[in-house]
């Protein structure tokens, strides 16, 4: 890439049983599907938004 975004881990720490199917998807839009999964992104306003959806499922770390 031409320009140089820093890149975040997101870890999914808690299970997405019982969560809304909305919250799902956004995790799994994010990649995560198994818990305490780590997948790293670029860190876009699209990726922190999708992040702090489901602030209270995972944790983000740069």
């Amino acid at each position: 890439m031409a320009n140089k975004t820093k890149q975040i881990k997101i870890k999914l720490v808690r299970s997405l049983i019982g969560c809304p199917e909305t919250q799902r998807k956004i995790a799994q839009s994010l990649g995560l599907k198994k818990l305490n999964q780590v997948v790293e992104h670029y860190e876009t306003p699209t990726i922190m938004g999708m992040a702090k959806k489901i602030s209270h499922l995972v944790e983000v770390s740069e």
